[in-house]
């Protein structure tokens, strides 16, 4: 009994010790969560200069850092391949992220200088701004040049020499009415403007101030105001005369305009959705409209403006072509289809039968209109063949695809051998790469500028065939030669950072364009190709940095980013 009543005195007190050393332990408990909580949202603080998370790397340190997942194959000159790009559609997907990881590595193994260049850190993007628009702001897109000689320019109007040496001012002014006369035309045609043109650039037509305005180093300026008018001008000029363009594979049509002015239309041959037959060689595809739109926006992107200007149009195969077409080989090929659309074919190589038709929807027809450069009798061009053109057979081989160090025979033999020839080519070769282009047999120079100077990138409609395949063999000149030109890798390394991504800035680009308003110009699985090529662009550069010192050819020395 005693034993009992002994454990119902100690119940109530034992109870308020449990109680009270369960409130300790919820106490505790809170205590830790909330230092928890404390110490996680203070690591989660970034730091204020992405600069200063990034340690700084040689070039040395830099060409150590190359991603091992497809570039590590590199061994040397005459025996490295290209890194391993998957095919499949299924691969692009599952390999989507490591695209993205890999871009990302390869602008944070940039020296510092070349941060400093490409903005990391500072002179991010302006949010709210189109990325296009601060793109074009970025110092890299606005870098100093010398200024430009007299025999830097294509064309000139000639001056009015003899007339400072007359006395009379009378005489001056009668000898420049004289002068400037001499623009007019002679005979007025039928259709065509008067010609009224001085030596007063207000007077000139856009595709005069464009022929006007090419130079040494590039065929237009990207800030010059005449860039929009002339493309405006490719779009909403009346059509005059249609015949078909000389030369080449595929139907093309040489356009006039009332002030005298040429494009060349290329017609749309097929929907912009629609892939290249994995069966079809590279010399049998057919050649796109919007491919050379689109090579015109990429190619400026990239800072080359070294493409004709080229926008889309709806034309009308009857009024534009067939009622004022002179040229037979078109005339004749007219026929309306069975479900009663208006279309041709004209005379080529390949694809210009019944079979291929260009059809209008009925009379309505989509096309691209590139501008003419000036004629050859005023700026005569010379043709160069590539050093790795594809042999155009469908069994044989060509030299540099049997020889891993081709490169280092080419670089012996002018113009290859000194100046910015190679670097220049290595430029085309990363823009062919990035819009699929097999088709680059021959480019031109402007013979005025012997070999110092840019090369034309001509002839585009085989581009943008595949979006689900990437042709490494493109890049081959690369891979051989591993020099690229130090500006042209900066603006790659910038269009990789999700600020200025390049498929952004071409949707935007594009958008420009007036043909965007019936259907986009590249499909997003075309866009989304774009920013996984360039990283495989960059991959190659590193690997090249890994085997060679000699890689970046410096056309910025001088050039000090300034401070902010």
């Amino acid at each position: 009994m005693r034993k009992i009543m002994i454990k119902q005195n100690l119940g109530p007190s034992t109870r308020s010790i449990y109680l009270g050393l369960a409130c300790l332990s919820l106490a505790l408990h809170l205590l830790l969560a909330f230092f928890c909580l404390s110490v996680l949202q203070t690591a989660c603080v970034l730091p204020t200069s992405s600069s200063s998370s990034i340690p700084t790397r040689t070039d040395t340190q830099h060409s150590q850092s190359i991603s091992h997942s497809s570039s590590s194959s590199a061994a040397s000159s005459s025996s490295q391949k290209l890194p391993t790009i998957p095919q499949s559609e299924e691969h692009h997907r599952l390999n989507a992220n490591t695209f993205h990881r890999k871009k990302n590595h390869s602008f944070s193994d940039a020296t510092e200088r070349e941060k400093e260049m490409i903005g990391a850190g500072k002179g991010q993007r302006v949010k709210g701004r189109p990325k296009l628009e601060e793109l074009f702001k970025h110092p890299l897109y606005n870098l100093p040049r010398p200024e430009l000689q007299d025999d830097d320019w294509l064309l000139r109007v000639k001056k009015n020499e003899h007339a400072r040496d007359r006395g009379s001012e009378e005489e001056e002014r009668e000898d420049a009415i004289d002068d400037d006369s001499q623009w007019q035309s002679d005979s007025e045609e039928e259709g065509y403007d008067k010609a009224p043109w001085t030596r007063d650039v207000e007077t000139h037509p856009p595709w005069l101030r464009f022929h006007l305005g090419i130079s040494r180093r590039e065929l237009y300026d990207r800030k010059d105001p005449n860039l929009a008018q002339l493309t405006h001008y490719l779009a909403t000029q009346r059509v005059l005369g249609a015949v078909q363009k000389t030369g080449g594979t595929q139907l093309k049509l040489l356009i006039s305009f009332p002030n005298y002015g040429q494009v060349l239309l290329k017609p749309m041959r097929q929907s912009r959705d629609a892939e290249t037959d994995v069966n079809l060689f590279y010399f049998s595809d057919f050649e796109r409209h919007n491919a050379e739109i689109a090579a015109f926006h990429l190619d400026r992107l990239l800072g080359f403006n070294r493409i004709p200007p080229a926008v889309g149009r709806l034309i009308n195969v009857t009024s534009d072509v067939r009622e004022i077409t002179t040229d037979k080989k078109i005339s004749r090929t007219f026929f309306t289809s069975p479900a009663g659309n208006v279309c041709f074919y004209g005379q080529c190589e390949y694809y210009c039968s019944s079979e291929h038709p260009v059809c209008g929807r009925p009379h309505e027809l989509e096309v691209s209109l590139a501008a003419m450069l000036p004629d050859l009798a005023l700026a005569p061009r010379r043709s160069w063949r590539s050093p790795w053109r594809r042999s155009y057979s469908r069994i044989k081989l060509a030299q540099w695809e049997k020889d891993p160090a081709y490169c280092d025979s080419v670089k012996q033999r002018p113009p290859y051998d000194h100046g910015t020839r190679l670097v220049d080519f290595i430029d085309m070769a990363v823009l062919d790469f990035l819009m699929g282009n097999m088709d680059r047999h021959h480019y031109e120079t402007f013979e005025k500028f012997g070999n110092e100077t840019f090369l034309l990138h001509l002839d585009n409609g085989r581009a943008f065939g595949r979006h689900s395949r990437d042709e490494p063999s493109i890049l081959v000149p690369l891979q051989q030669c591993c020099r690229i030109r130090r500006s042209t890798l900066l603006r790659l390394r910038l269009l990789s950072l999700p600020g200025f991504r390049l498929s952004d800035v071409m949707r935007e680009s594009l958008l420009q364009d007036p043909l965007a308003a019936v259907a986009p110009l590249l499909s997003e699985p075309h866009l989304s190709a774009l920013d996984r090529r360039l990283a495989f662009v960059l991959q190659v550069v590193e690997a090249c940095q890994q085997q060679h010192a000699d890689v970046i050819y410096n056309d910025l020395e001088g050039y000090d980013p300034q401070p902010d």
